[in-house]
């Protein structure tokens, strides 16, 4: 009789072809996201402010702090930094994570276009 280690060892190797492969962040992908989802409302050159502000060097910032554009009171009191798993909280439902937001987007439902979209948003320095 094989020992119990060896035979779950062995049954996770044969699962392992079924399992679905890891797929990259890819920010060309996510671009196309950006224009589709967030251009509308959005700018990614800096100081650019549009009804929502400039995504430009939006990674690693916190909430709250691009000049020049006018925030809802629960935005500046969020103290969030901006890093991509807030980002990816936030864009799945901008509410929960913010409430009171005066952001009117739902969220990105699709978890690979929202890591695609991070991507992009991690280049805009």
């Amino acid at each position: 009789m094989l020992p119990r280690s060896l035979v779950f060892g062995l049954g996770a190797a044969l699962l392992l072809p079924l399992a679905p492969p890891a797929r990259a962040q890819d920010a060309v992908a996510g671009q196309k996201v950006f224009h589709q989802v967030c251009a509308i409302c959005h700018d990614v050159a800096q100081g650019r402010n549009r009804i929502g502000p400039s995504l430009f060097d939006i990674v690693g910032r916190k909430t709250g702090q691009v000049a020049g554009f006018h925030y809802s009171a629960a935005n500046k009191k969020a103290e969030l930094t901006w890093d991509a798993a807030t980002l990816d909280k936030y864009l799945t439902n901008p509410r929960a994570v913010v409430p009171g937001t005066t952001m009117t987007y739902a969220g990105l439902k699709d978890a690979h276009k929202r890591a695609d979209l991070i991507a992009y948003l991690g280049t805009l320095k």
